[in-house]
């Protein structure tokens, strides 16, 4: 009776007169807050009150919501933890506090805000019901107000959010809402909405509800001017070319045309990103998945990326303004002279998402002008779940007797629907989908079609998949990584909980994955035994056995070195070895290590990769990243010892300053790149960038030390982006 009278409680938004000084101080005005209390243990249990009690608080006034988070700890002299005072931290092992607004009550999209003891931000966005972590995204920003300050025994996180940062609907007087919190020193993680522990911790389904002293209002004209100016110098030393210096200005408006629908334009927008892309050791057979990180994509993305399976998405929006010439096997990327973005809620039930971007030609190239263009509707069906229609189209509109054979493709349309199925308790997940791509070219077996069916209780989880996908399945604008294939995969885990002593639960599973086509039966299969352990300090250790198969229906150098390759139409079964392990977080020094080691094809693979990171609180960390193949074939094939490794300084001078260093050398490609960036963030939300980029010609020698060749390119880029809430 005690636990369900907890589970009862509720909150209200109440609304203050006088605005509230943010400064970590708890003033009298909260005294008249609503409170937030007895929050219960997600980890290491999630049967009990937490050992660590937090409070939280909210109010309200025209302009903005109202945060306050008294963070308890039984240690009255602890040390907490942050990785640095950089924005947008996350990890299980870092002290943070929490909220999450599902401001539609659709237990589907939410925004979250957090805090940590260093007075460091971050926000995001919780998409597909927060159903797996990568439904949870730390991308967005916006601008809001927050400051925490540390006090004997306990800690005080304070925010004020602006309304016109959220998205909702007027007249509402209700939301759903949680807090959660993760405490560094005993590792315990505990939220105010009780959450079983086999879900994550951003859940929706779990959340209660937030009421409304007065019905919500729209809170002025919801309009931001994000201006930029940006100039590069660099030069290619490969081509001999003589350098290359650009100067580029643009803008994006972000306008809320309804409280829950927004506008977003760009008008020669600067898409080239300040940080590479962490480099890998490719050994696969088949393109490498990065995910897109740009501001104007993010808000709602999930309208528009969200479509298929990671592996085969009929929309990918890193593609817009990237051609492949065919001739030549090169990615060709044209200008964007400007994109609109319409996306949100059009009614309680509704979500809308319009997407169009112009691409402009290139002559050089011979590559006429394209528009890209989207269109995603979201209709929500019973409690979670809803159904999802979408239309992809690039078309020019240029003659093509004026463009490369190779290049020129007057249109290519994707289309579909999937069925996204949540319960209402979040037990059962999955998804249904179809889509079809159509050109001028009119071909047979041009369509996807898979399902997905997740359950999951604490004590064991079962996950089937399944997918086709046609031969002549090839949206320009998407990202798929095979064709004319069938799949069946299947995953289930049976999960032990001790009640004592340091392990919080460990438990066996098997796992199978079968692709084939009517051409040559079996492609790839694998049959895994896995073994699964986290420890009570956030420290975990898996573990799996494996059988796979391969049908080499094309060559393939497994050597990663462009050697001879392996003749197609042939076929290998391996046994491997596969292990991570990662390290309590919370230690100053932390590590994580894998392998995936054993049979490989017709020869042996001995594969460790991992990371070493030393904290040094809170001015940032050192870490380095590596990865190590030594692959050893019969004759005439070649062997080869792979090396990746990865240095990485990050120094967070303060709050708003940041110097970033990134070295890689990857062996593979023979290739050393530095990118040092340094940051200042000179207001909310706005930053001047001044990044360093060279790559060199390197090699490994016998001795096993780098020799530096000459550089093939560098470059130096000057950026500044200004946030302006009008």
């Amino acid at each position: 009776m005690l636990i369900s009278s907890l589970y009862a409680q509720d909150i209200l938004f109440k609304r203050v007169d006088t605005p509230i000084e943010i400064d970590g101080v708890i003033d009298d005005a909260w005294s008249m807050a609503d409170s937030a209390y007895n929050w219960m243990q997600y980890f290491p249990f999630d049967s009990s009150l937490a050992v660590n009690q937090s409070v939280a608080k909210v109010l309200f006034d025209d302009k903005n919501i109202y945060v306050l988070g008294i963070l308890y700890s039984e240690n009255v002299d602890r040390e907490y933890v942050t990785p640095s005072l950089r924005r947008d931290f996350r990890g299980a092992a870092n002290d943070n506090f929490t909220v999450i607004f599902d401001t539609f009550q659709d237990r589907t999209n939410a925004f979250t805000f957090g805090i940590n003891p260093f007075g460091v931000r971050r926000e995001g966005l919780v998409a597909n019901g927060g159903t797996g972590e990568s439904s949870f995204s730390l991308d967005w920003d916006n601008v809001w107000r927050g400051e925490a300050k540390q006090y004997k025994g306990y800690w005080v996180a304070e925010m004020a959010i602006p309304l016109n940062t959220l998205r909702f609907n007027e007249g509402q007087t209700s939301w759903n809402i949680n807090f959660y919190r993760i405490d560094s020193e005993s590792a315990e993680r505990s939220t105010w909405a009780p959450i079983s522990r086999n879900f994550t911790l951003f859940n929706l389904a779990a959340l209660k509800e937030a009421s409304w002293e007065e019905p919500t209002k729209r809170s002025g004209k919801n309009l931001s001017f994000i201006p930029y100016i940006s100039a590069n110098s660099g030069r290619n030393f490969e081509t001999n070319t003589e350098p290359n210096h650009g100067f580029n200005a643009g803008f994006d408006i972000k306008y809320g045309i309804t409280p829950g629908l927004n506008l977003d334009l760009t008008v020669n927008p600067d898409f080239s990103q300040v940080e590479v892309d962490q480099q890998v050791t490719n050994l696969d057979r088949f393109e490498i998945f990065f995910p897109e990180r740009r501001q104007f994509f993010l808000e709602n993305a999930d309208l528009f990326s969200n479509y298929g399976n990671r592996g085969t998405r009929p929309f990918f929006s890193r593609r817009i303004g990237v051609s492949r010439d065919e001739s030549t096997g090169q990615n060709i990327e044209s200008a964007i002279p400007f994109g609109a973005r319409v996306s949100g809620k059009a009614n309680d039930n509704l979500r809308v998402g319009i997407l169009s971007m112009q691409v402009a030609d290139d002559q050089a190239a011979s590559l006429p002008s394209y528009n890209y263009s989207m269109v995603s509707l979201q209709q929500k069906v019973f409690a979670r779940s809803n159904i999802s229609a979408f239309f992809v189209n690039k078309q020019t509109f240029q003659s093509p007797e004026e463009y490369s054979d190779s290049l020129y493709n007057a249109w290519d349309r994707t289309f579909g629907v999937d069925y996204n199925l949540a319960s209402a308790d979040n037990r059962i997940t999955g998804k249904f989908f179809y889509h079809r791509n159509i050109n001028q070219v009119a071909v047979d077996s041009a369509f996807a079609a898979g399902i997905e069916l997740q359950y999951s209780v604490p004590q064991w989880s079962l996950e089937m998949r399944s997918q086709a996908v046609g031969a002549n399945y090839a949206p320009e604008v998407g990202f798929v990584r095979r064709t004319d294939i069938r799949q069946l995969a299947m995953t289930y885990r049976r999960s032990f909980f001790p009640s004592q002593g340091g392990i919080q639960r460990h438990g066996p599973g098997f796992d199978f994955d079968m692709v084939g086509n009517d051409t040559y039966g079996f492609l790839d299969w694998d049959v895994n035994l896995l073994y699964d352990i986290f420890w009570k300090s956030s420290a975990r250790f898996s573990f799996r056995l494996r059988r796979q198969y391969t049908y080499l229906f094309n060559g393939f150098d497994p050597s990663g070195t462009d050697g001879l390759p392996l003749p197609a139409n042939t076929e290998y079964t391996n046994d491997v070895i596969i292990a991570r392990y990662e390290s309590d977080e919370r230690k100053k020094l932390s590590f994580n290590l894998s392998t995936r080691s054993g049979e490989y094809f017709n020869g042996t693979r001995i594969n460790l990769e991992g990371s070493v990171q030393w904290r040094y609180q809170p001015l940032g960390f050192t870490s380095i990243d590596f990865a190590f193949n030594r692959i050893r074939l019969p004759r005439p094939y070649n062997d080869s010892n792979l090396f990746l490794i990865g240095p990485r300084f990050d120094f967070t001078f303060s709050k708003k300053l940041f110097w970033t260093t990134f070295v890689q050398y990857n062996s593979q490609i023979d290739n050393v790149n530095i990118n040092s960036r340094l940051q200042w963030r000179f207001a909310p939300v706005s930053d001047i960038f001044l990044v360093y980029t060279d790559n060199y010609l390197a090699e490994m020698n016998p001795d096993g030390f780098i020799e530096f060749g000459p550089s093939k390119s560098r470059a130096i880029v000057f950026k500044m982006t200004y946030w302006l809430n009008l």
